[in-house]
């Protein structure tokens, strides 16, 4: 086995930490606004329902972090041993795609589809897994008209005059609990403008009745199609049962979206909706909201033009998924110095270990038991942090540590057990990271990456590798007062030499 294999293999004791530790995780529940244990419907099986994207034009950073949130929620459930089913739909009808597509010129289906293509290109770039299933509001129609059926026999359901038919929110006893909001203050300080059709002006529509030129279904009220809110409700009940253990989203659905989600899910079943409420801070950007008026709206792929998509998800993960963040090219410039800590870490203690080890059958050592318990004070920590409501701040912080300890021995190693520890704290450093979907990739791909926007003075991999041979021959020739011109223009133009046995390798910096 190779020195990269051995330090890609989940130590046994962490393996043995995550599983013990699944009874310790805690959540903060949005509903009851306390963090609690979470205590799965079905033992060792998670169901969880993120409400996704409408797909009329291209992802932001906003949908960015909301995408890593929960793909580091269902990575860490399943690395602690449950069975997670994630879902996540797409609304690929709505009043934005209809405009988006006629402003266009063409089908909304060529619309929905190649930005759907574009999603997904999006968030596997961030590291994201694919949700277990990705439901479509247009291929669940059927499901929404039995649950608006349910619930206008039920009495919380009317049909208007104008065709469409609406939930009528004073039946459900419990709107606004939520949100903590009251119905009877939001009618209060209401600057809504009074739909005639409807009965109260809190109500909100579950069928759109048809317009000229529009996509329409047939239902038991006419041809037309149907509200957003109620797309979540049926397709996350047809996936994952009537009552299921997380719903998640960003912040600003929590009113009125989840709010109304809860009263059709719950006043057409009887049942609980979501054990628990997970939603995801806001994107700043330089202090402002983010906006497409305020001219501060950025799509991920823009993003990636300037940095590494590992550099992105690293800078969503330092902050606490709850918390409001600051998006900035200096936050990103931040984030990217505090992930090239962890790759420094992990290519210094490759290169050691490969010289170590060279010609050593096995090329390993066994660690001692004093080793494995030092070592594995820091994942006990790590997954404390993660156990308290994903904690990834807290977490990175327990990487940071282990990375400085993994450099210091590859400065010091000598013994056979140095050797044995470092193999022991850079397998447990890459397999923590691992649990995050970072420091994954080749070190020396990440430390040459991009760092902000490309100049136009600014020098190609290319160039600066001729630079680089031209100073390895310089000082074959002892023309050493060339070599030192060589580094130090490399320095002027942000790259950082790096010399070892090895040969010569570069950063940017």
């Amino acid at each position: 086995m190779s020195v990269s294999a051995k330090i890609t293999q989940t130590p046994e004791f962490l393996s043995k930490q995550l599983v013990e530790s699944q009874a310790t995780l805690k959540i903060y529940d949005s509903m009851t606004t306390d963090k609690r244990k979470f205590e799965p419907l079905q033992a060792g099986k998670v169901g969880m329902y993120v409400c996704g994207m409408t797909v009329y034009d291209y992802c932001h950073i906003g949908h960015a972090r909301v995408m890593v949130a929960f793909d580091v929620v269902s990575r860490w459930m399943r690395h602690l041993g449950f069975d997670v089913n994630y879902v996540r739909n797409i609304t690929d009808i709505d009043d934005k795609i209809i405009a988006r597509a006629n402003e266009n010129g063409e089908k909304i289906g060529d619309l929905t589809e190649r930005f759907i293509k574009a999603m997904h290109e999006d968030a596997a770039a961030l590291g994201c897994a694919d949700p277990n299933s990705e439901p479509r509001a247009t291929e669940h129609i059927d499901e929404m008209l039995q649950m608006i059926d349910t619930l206008e026999q039920k009495d919380h359901a009317y049909a208007a005059a104008n065709g469409d038919v609406y939930y009528a929110v004073e039946t459900f006893e419990g709107y606004g609990k939520l949100s903590k909001r009251k119905l009877d203050d939001l009618q209060a300080g209401s600057r809504v403008d009074v739909d005639t059709d409807k009965k109260n002006p809190f109500d909100f529509v579950l069928w759109k009745a048809a317009k000229p030129g529009e996509p329409q279904w047939d239902s038991n009220w006419g041809g037309g199609r149907p509200g957003w809110h109620i797309e979540c409700s049926a397709m996350s009940t047809k996936c994952l049962g009537n009552s299921f253990d997380i719903h998640g989203g960003g912040h600003d659905l929590q009113f009125p979206h989840h709010e109304n989600e809860i009263a059709q899910s719950e006043a057409a079943t009887g049942c609980t909706y979501a054990n628990n409420w997970m939603h995801v801070g806001f994107i700043n950007v330089d202090g402002e909201k983010m906006s497409k008026s305020l001219g501060n709206f950025f799509t991920i792929r823009e993003v990636m033009e300037k940095f590494h998509p590992e550099t992105i998800r690293f800078f969503i993960l330092s902050s606490h998924y709850r918390s409001q963040v600051n998006f900035s090219d200096a936050a990103l410039k931040e984030a990217h110095s505090g992930l090239t800590r962890v790759y420094q870490a992990l290519k210094a203690a490759e290169a050691v270990l490969n010289e170590k080890l060279a010609g050593q059958a096995g090329e390993s050592v066994e660690a001692s038991t004093e080793v494995v318990n030092e070592i594995s004070g820091y994942s006990a920590n790590f997954i404390k942090a993660m156990n308290d409501d994903f904690n990834t701040p807290q977490a990175i912080s327990v990487l940071f540590s282990l990375a400085k300890e993994v450099n210091k021995l590859a400065r010091e190693t000598q013994s056979e057990q140095d050797i044995a520890k470092l193999q022991t704290a850079v397998a447990t450093l890459k397999a923590l990271a691992a649990t995050l979907n970072i420091g994954q990739v080749n070190p020396t791909e990440f430390l040459q990456a991009q760092i902000g926007a490309v100049s136009e003075d600014q020098m190609s991999d290319e160039q600066i590798d001729a630079l680089i041979q031209e100073r390895i021959d310089a000082k074959a020739n002892k023309d050493f007062a060339r070599a030192d011109e060589i580094r130090d223009l490399l320095q002027q133009n942000s790259i950082e030499l790096e010399d070892s046995k090895q040969g010569t390798t570069w950063r940017r910096i």
